[in-house]
């Protein structure tokens, strides 16, 4: 009998462990009777209840399963962790804010039969802040075009991956794993399947400004080449014009000494535009190295608290 794994990772989610554990096994149990299951929790250190939750759900049912991690991870590590130490011959990824519709497991299991290895989930809408969704849609399509890797729209990791996948993945041992992008490089034969986007059930999400920066600067800095070549090139133009323009002003004073006198408002306009496109591709770089110093550490993506339910795995 195949298995399928649900993976689910969590933080501050004591609202939703409970019906999104129910919600999964009725699903499976309803529309895929057939095949045996395991559910997954990857908690990333959960300030509130969660974990208790997961304990007495862990303790009810030998199907779920828990990996509670020493220390909040972020997002991407304890995901893409988890996904990893999953046990079925297909594993599915989803969040435990019922924004992913479990109804979609069933088609990804579709799929996955049919012979696709992985198979991405894309939103054509959502129930999102609109202005948010937006500036998704605008990151997504500078992304592509700027990347070498072919990059999925409004794809956040939502979908089903093969066991062979998985395995690609362990062998890749990146301490900063960007899901999206390694499923773009290395998965040439996914298939897309569109879904709209639900409006969380319960809590308030924790993604913020920061957290979103990090991830577009993450995919940024791992995928594409484009912003040290725009300062290289900016550099060769503005060194050009910087030199014309000095031609320029010598020729003019020396032809006309007493009358052309270009004070010294412009030199103080030029020297603040200087300095601030200077700053902004100092920190550009900066991204740059801190994404290289974060792969040369080398730590470990995750390490774990404790493990439940997986003593069997064990021996």
């Amino acid at each position: 009998m195949k298995r399928i794994s649900v993976v689910i990772p969590c933080y501050n989610e004591e609202e939703n462990v409970k019906p999104m554990a129910a919600a999964v096994t009725e699903e499976i149990k309803r529309s895929l009777p057939g095949y045996d299951y395991e559910i997954l929790f990857a908690d990333n250190k959960s300030k509130d209840h969660t974990r208790e939750l997961i304990r007495e759900l862990c303790s009810a049912d030998k199907h779920i399963k828990a990996i509670f991690n020493q220390k909040n991870f972020g997002q991407f590590n304890s995901p893409y962790y988890a996904l990893t130490q999953a046990t079925g011959d297909c594993i599915i990824l989803m969040c435990c804010d019922f924004q992913d519709p479990i109804e979609m497991i069933p088609k990804f299991v579709a799929k996955w039969e049919e012979g696709h290895k992985v198979v991405c989930a894309v939103k054509t809408s959502s129930k999102e802040n609109p202005i948010m969704y937006f500036l998704r849609s605008c990151y997504y399509k500078l992304i592509r075009k700027m990347s070498e890797v072919d990059q999925i729209e409004h794809f956040t990791g939502f979908g089903l991956y093969d066991r062979s996948f998985i395995e690609i993945m362990k062998k890749l041992d990146d301490p900063t794993p960007f899901l999206r992008g390694v499923v773009a490089e290395y998965a040439p034969d996914r298939v897309l399947i569109p879904y709209e986007q639900a409006k969380r059930r319960a809590g308030k999400t924790h993604n913020n400004w920061f957290t979103l920066y990090d991830a577009a600067m993450l995919s940024f800095t791992s995928y594409t080449k484009v912003g040290l070549r725009i300062a290289t090139f900016f550099g060769f133009i503005i060194s050009g014009l910087s030199f014309l323009v000095g031609l320029i002003y010598l020729i003019l004073k020396l032809v006309y000494w007493d009358r052309f006198a270009a004070g010294q408002a412009p030199m103080i306009l030029i020297m603040c535009f200087m300095s601030g496109i200077q700053m902004f591709f100092i920190g550009l770089m900066g991204e740059y190295i801190l994404n290289i110093n974060t792969r040369v550490i080398n730590r470990p993506i995750v390490i774990e608290e404790e493990r439940i339910n997986f003593e069997e795995e064990d021996d």
